[in-house]
């Protein structure tokens, strides 16, 4: 509704030339229609293999399978008679200089007639000659009602069961979110065809059919987590932040009146843990971990970048409540000024964006290099807090410990663990875990026998952490916390 209203808005303050920004032609056409029977407007469409279709009026112009004389007839068409034209494949015509000269002067010509020309794209991608002549609406992706419609309509086939729970079809629904509304009919078609029937069993396999179809988006990804609170060792204080707000995105929580988190950057030593700490925050809060790829985001196209954080960004919005994970995210401005501004804009959009939204996701963006980041990311507004993951303490060294050896199917008691903790002063999780597993392989070359406190110490002294050998750099990382510039993920 909010979409039919911005088009009757549109048309009403005598828009002449609107670009509907979806891959969903059908959907698009049945809210125009209903909207021009609504208000008394002739509705005409028009694409390249039909050419002009009459859907609500009384005459429709004939011919025009030409881009130019498409564009004549609707020119000739009656001034005074209110007409909306939907043109399905036009911008296919945009490499035509005559086509966008005669566009262009259409559309400030319809401005003084009842009529107004609509163009359907799957992308943003518009001429720079008709950017300040057309209005540019994106057509959102069904919500659970309209995907319900869709289910219920499937159901009318003959010989289909249905054994759905409440609870199971609302689940399955929500599944589901994300997808256009052929992409879910199809997959809840695939879902039927597996044995002939509906279930809760089937929940399931919309979920991995639609990470399957968000994966081709190609800068979004789900990403499976196993991770509890418990297989992160230290980061207490962090730990004790996302406990606090584990509710958050719940209707208890609304009605008290909390807005829902906006997200959390987690900036420190490469190894400390943050992008496990991103796969501990979806099991902790029971949200699925979506991960933007930000090198994905860059096209070789004009316009093609900023088209593909739009969709990736209102694919995220539709699933929400969601974790968006944007590892390293000063790679979006990996390619400086070489890229003629495009990776700037992106990193703006993305910024905008997090600033601005109001569906529920949390962001957990994640950084190593912090020169790299301008300081208009990090300000309050963009994220709830900031931490920084510094070396772990000792206590927090021997809680590594102990989670890694438990990872390997040992007993932690079988070891000297304080011992341990001492002897790895300086070492980030990521290189504790490494001695775990490189006295494993002493062990296992050894007759195949358990590996000791002796071989974890052994396996430490042969290894250079990266305290010691880029000293320089972690020392101006750890420089950022003592500036007071973020809160310690670790008590103490």
């Amino acid at each position: 509704m909010e979409f039919v209203q911005e088009i009757d808005l549109s048309l009403r303050s005598k828009a002449t030339l609107i670009l509907v920004i979806s891959a969903e032609e059908e959907r698009v056409t049945e809210d125009l229609k209903s909207l021009c029977q609504r208000t008394e407007r002739n509705c005409i469409d028009w694409d390249l293999a039909e050419g002009f279709k009459l859907l609500v009026g009384k005459s429709a112009p004939t011919g025009g399978r030409d881009p130019l004389s498409v564009l004549e007839q609707i020119d000739k068409a009656d001034a005074d008679e209110a007409a909306l034209f939907i043109l399905h494949d036009f911008h296919e015509c945009w490499d035509n200089p005559n086509v966008k000269r005669k566009l262009r002067g259409l559309a400030r010509k319809l401005r003084y007639t009842r009529k107004s020309i609509l163009i359907t794209a799957p992308a943003a991608v518009l001429p720079l000659e008709l950017l300040n002549e057309c209005v540019v609406l994106d057509y959102p992706l069904p919500d659970i009602r309209e995907l319900e419609s869709v289910l219920e309509k499937l159901k009318l086939t003959p010989g289909i069961s249905d054994t759905l729970s409440p609870k199971g079809k609302e689940k399955l629904l929500q599944a589901a979110l994300g997808l256009t509304a052929s992409q879910a009919q199809r997959v809840f078609a695939r879902a039927i065809v597996r044995d002939g029937r509906l279930s809760d069993e089937d929940i399931d396999f919309v979920l991995q059919e639609k990470k399957l179809i968000i994966r081709d988006i190609g800068a979004l990804e789900f990403t499976d987590v196993s991770e509890t609170p418990e297989a992160v060792g230290g980061l207490d204080a962090l730990k004790h932040w996302l406990n606090l707000r584990e509710k958050a995105f719940g209707s208890e929580a609304r009605e008290y009146g909390l807005p829902s988190p906006k997200g959390i950057a987690l900036i420190g030593i490469p190894g400390t843990g943050k992008s496990l700490t991103a796969k501990m925050i979806s099991r902790l809060w029971h949200l699925p971990l979506i991960r933007l790829d930000v090198g994905a985001l860059f096209g070789s196209l004009v316009g093609e970048s900023e088209e593909r954080v739009r969709r990736a960004l209102s694919v995220v919005e539709i699933i929400a409540p969601c974790i968006l994970w944007i590892d390293e995210v000063e790679k979006a401005l990996s390619h400086g000024g070489l890229d003629s501004g495009t990776s700037t804009r992106v990193f703006g959009n993305i910024l905008t964006w997090m600033q601005e939204k109001t569906a529920p996701v949390f962001v957990v963006a994640t950084a190593n290099d912090i020169s790299a980041l301008p300081p208009e990311l990090l300000r309050r507004g963009r994220f709830d807090e900031i931490f920084f993951l510094d070396l772990p303490t000792e206590q927090e060294r021997r809680e590594i410990f102990e989670v890694h050896i438990l990872k390997r199917g040992r007993l932690p008691e079988m070891f000297d663990l304080d011992k341990l903790a001492k002897a790895s002063l300086g070492y980030v999780g990521s290189e504790i875990e490494q001695a775990v597993i490189d006295a494993m392989y002493l062990g296992f070359n050894d007759g195949k026998r358990e590996f000791t406190t002796e071989d974890i110490l052994l396996a430490l002294r042969h290894q250079v952490p990266l305290s010691i050998s880029q000293r320089e750099q972690i020392e101006k990382l750890r420089s950022w916390l003592r500036e007071g510039r973020a809160q310690s993920a670790s008590f103490g």
